[in-house]
C-alpha cells in the first residue's frame, strides 16, 4: 500500500525470511537508521542492535505484531515509524519515529506520525504511546512530566508529539555501570543483602533458554512487571503471560544470537519466585550489556530483594561477559527505591527518556 503526500510517499516494509536475503535491504536500513536516530538523540552508541537480534521478534507475530513505515523522497529513506501493539493486551499502540535532523522540518515526521495514528485507529486501539531520547543536558525550556519527577529536552521531537496532542507522562533515566570497575563493594552489598533477607529466601539462576521448572514462576513475574512497576499516568493493560509465551521470548533472543542470564530470588516457603533481574548481550562479546527488565515482587518489597538479584547479577556476569564494558538500564525519575540501589551501586546516568501518551476520541 502506498501513500504520496507532500514529498514523501509512504510504504510498508516487508519482514524478510533472512537478514541476506533479497528482500532484507530495507530491513537493514531501518535497523541502521533506528540505530543513527538514537546516536543523534544521546550522543551514544549504547542502544544500537544488529538486523540479526532484531529479526526473531519481528518474524515471530505470536504475542505481538511490529509493522514498519517507510517515508522516501525520489527513492531515498527520509524516515520511518514502527507501529506494534500486543495481541492478548487490547488498549494501547505503541509508536517509535525514526527521523535524522537533517530530514526534521520538511513534513516527513508529521506524515509519518499521521500514517501511524491511522493504522492505531483502525486497530481499534484508544491509547498511542511514544518514547524519546533525550541528552542528560536537559538545556533551555525543559519539559517536565505529569509525574512531577525528571526533566527532559525540548527536542523537536518532543515538540512533534506535544503538536499533535501526546501528554509526556513519564521520564525515564538511563544509567551505568562500568563493568570494568572494582566488584569488592558489590559483593559487600550482596553479602549484607542476604543476611537482611536471611533463610526465607534464596538466589537461583539460568542462562536463556529458561529450565522447565521455572517457566511457570518466570512468567508469572514478568506478568507483574505491567502492575507492579511504576508507569506514571500510562494506560498499561495488566499483561497475560504462561509458560509458553516465555517459551517464545526465549527463542527470540537465542534466535538472535542473544545471551540472557537471570537471577532471581524464591520465597522458599512458597516457592514462588520473588524477585528477578536481566541481563542481555548480543553475539559481540565486546558490546554493551543491557539490562532489561528488573522487579521485586510489591508483596516482597522491604528485604533487600532487589540488591541481591542486582549484584548476583553482575558478579555472575563476570563469567558470562568478562569483555563487556558496561550495562545500561532504564528507571523511571519516581522510582526512588530501585534508583537508591543503583546508586549505591555505582550506576551513573547518562541519558533520559520521555513517556508520551495521546487518548484517541
Amino acid at each position: 500500500m502506498t501513500r504520496t503526500l507532500m514529498g514523501p510517499v509512504i510504504t510498508e516494509m516487508t519482514v524478510p525470511a533472512l537478514v541476506d536475503s533479497v528482500d532484507a535491504a530495507d530491513f537493514r536500513a531501518v535497523t541502521g537508521l533506528n540505530n543513527a536516530v538514537c546516536r543523534s538523540d544521546t550522543g551514544l552508541d549504547d542502544f544500537a542492535y544488529t538486523p540479526e537480534q532484531l529479526l526473531p521478534m519481528w518474524q515471530d507475530r505470536t504475542d505481538s505484531i511490529n509493522r514498519i513505515f517507510i517515508a522516501r523522497i525520489h527513492g531515498e529513506i527520509v524516515g520511518a515509524v514502527r507501529v506494534r501493539h500486543a495481541l492478548a493486551e487490547p488498549t494501547s499502540a505503541e509508536v517509535d519515529i525514526m527521523v535524522l535532523p537533517e530530514h526534521w522540518g520538511h513534513g516527513v515526521e508529521q506524515a509519518l506520525l499521521d500514517r501511524a495514528e491511522q493504522e492505531v485507529r483502525a486497530l481499534g486501539r484508544r491509547v498511542m504511546q511514544a518514547w524519546t531520547l533525550h541528552e542528560t543536558d536537559p538545556g533551555v525550556d525543559p519539559l517536565m512530566p505529569r509525574t512531577g519527577w525528571g526533566s527532559v529536552s525540548n527536542s523537536p521531537h518532543a515538540r512533534l508529539l506535544a503538536e499533535n496532542g501526546f501528554e509526556l507522562e513519564q521520564v525515564e533515566r538511563s544509567s551505568a555501570f562500568d563493568l570494568h570497575a572494582d566488584l569488592a563493594p558489590i559483593s559487600r552489598m550482596l553479602a549484607e543483602a542476604l543476611a537482611i533477607a536471611g533463610d526465607d529466601y534464596r538466589v537461583v539462576e539460568w542462562t536463556l533458554p529458561t529450565p522447565p521448572e521455572w517457566r511457570d514462576g518466570y512468567a508469572w513475574a514478568l506478568s507483574r512487571m505491567s502492575t507492579d512497576v511504576p508507569s506514571g499516568g500510562l494506560d498499561v493493560d495488566e499483561e497475560i503471560w504462561d509458560a509458553d509465551r516465555i517459551s517464545r521470548r526465549d527463542a527470540q533472543f537465542v534466535d538472535g544470537g542473544q545471551t540472557v542470564s537471570v537471577v532471581a530470588v524464591q520465597h522458599v516457603p512458597t516457592g514462588a519466585l520473588a524477585a528477578f533481574n536481566e541481563l542481555v548481550i548480543g553475539a559481540d562479546p565486546t558490546g554493551v550489556t543491557h539490562q532489561y527488565c528488573t522487579l521485586v515482587l510489591r508483596e516482597h518489597r522491604g528485604h533487600r530483594l532487589g540488591t541481591i538479584v542486582k549484584c548476583a547479577g553482575i558478579l555472575r556476569w563476570q563469567e558470562i561477559a568478562p569483555r563487556s564494558p558496561k550495562i545500561t538500564t532504564f528507571n523511571a525519575e519516581e522510582n526512588r527505591p530501585m534508583l537508591d540501589i543503583n546508586e549505591r551501586m555505582g550506576f551513573v546516568p547518562q541519558a533520559y527518556s520521555g513517556a508520551w501518551q495521546k487518548r484517541l476520541e
